[in-house]
């Protein structure tokens, strides 16, 4: 059960899904007008939550600086989309959430038959919840916008936006391996022999006088050799060269975003003032007649 006295820690915490994944951060947080009970908080979602999303608090938990909503991501960043910087909700929008979330009827946004509230405050003829106004005196109904007015403390607060700039990963192209077969010629150079005749004479002796004189002494005879010789032979037979893979390597350059951001300042309009500087920051420096004379 949200309070009122949960209120600061919530603003500005992260807010988890009921498995506990991250929503994003809480930006506000509305009050119901006639009980000024929390009842709805916004929560940054979207790309660089550039989007302020509308969950009910009826059943959230505050654990650890961290907001817990009963409904999964999908559920929060699908949600109606409402208009948070008007700070009040109209009873058409809220009557969408509700009817989105399935959850009661509240009554913040509602007027009564007395007189108006803005969201959050308990209003009788004379009384006011401490901290908040009403709509003539203050026109933000939710907390954590700057109500700056009469009711509350003599400071402004001054603000500014800032860039966020992050990166998202994207299919910038593709690669791929693909094998195919060409046909080319290969010449090589391999030693073959062949078998050539070669006539020897050699003289009768008394070595071979006897294979000389077997036989007839005249006669007619052929005598044959068989010659041998090396062809070349080719064959082909298919091996495995190489492995070829395609592996990816990060690199990493700069590029310059350029955007615009929108900066508050604070001029002062003050009786008896001589000089006014505005410093870095925007904000009004105030020399007073007193402090130049001395």
């Amino acid at each position: 059960m949200i309070t009122q006295q949960d209120i600061t820690a919530i603003i500005g915490s992260n807010a988890v899904d009921s498995d506990g994944d991250k929503l994003g951060k809480v930006g506000q947080v509305y009050l119901d007008d006639q009980t000024g009970s929390p009842e709805w908080a916004t929560v940054s979602t979207g790309l660089f939550g550039t989007k302020e999303t509308f969950v009910p608090l009826s059943d959230a938990s505050v654990a650890n600086g961290t907001l817990r909503v009963p409904y999964d991501k999908a559920k929060v960043k699908d949600a109606p989309r409402v208009d948070a910087d008007q700070g009040h909700l109209s009873p058409a929008e809220e009557e969408e959430l509700y009817r989105y979330y399935g959850v009661g009827t509240g009554t913040a946004g509602h007027t009564d038959t007395d007189t108006t509230r803005t969201a959050g405050y308990t209003d009788t003829d004379t009384t006011r919840t401490a901290g908040y106004t009403d709509t003539d005196t203050n026109r933000h109904g939710t907390v954590g916008h700057d109500t700056s007015g009469p009711t509350t403390d003599n400071a402004m607060t001054r603000s500014e936006e800032q860039l966020r700039v992050g990166t998202q990963n994207v299919e910038a192209g593709r690669a791929r391996l693909r094998k195919y077969v060409v046909t080319e010629n290969v010449t090589t150079t391999v030693p073959v022999s062949h078998e050539e005749v070669r006539i020897e004479r050699e003289p009768i002796t008394d070595a071979n006088v006897g294979n000389a004189l077997d036989g007839p002494a005249i006669s007619e005879e052929e005598h044959e050799v068989v010659l041998h010789a090396e062809r070349p032979v080719v064959a082909k037979e298919a091996v495995p060269v190489e492995r070829v893979r395609l592996d990816v390597d990060t690199v990493t350059e700069q590029e310059t975003v350029t955007d615009t951001v929108r900066k508050e300042q604070i001029d002062t309009d003050t009786d008896g003032v001589t000089d006014i500087n505005r410093n870095r920051d925007g904000v009004t420096d105030v020399t007073r007649d007193r402090d130049l004379n001395r």
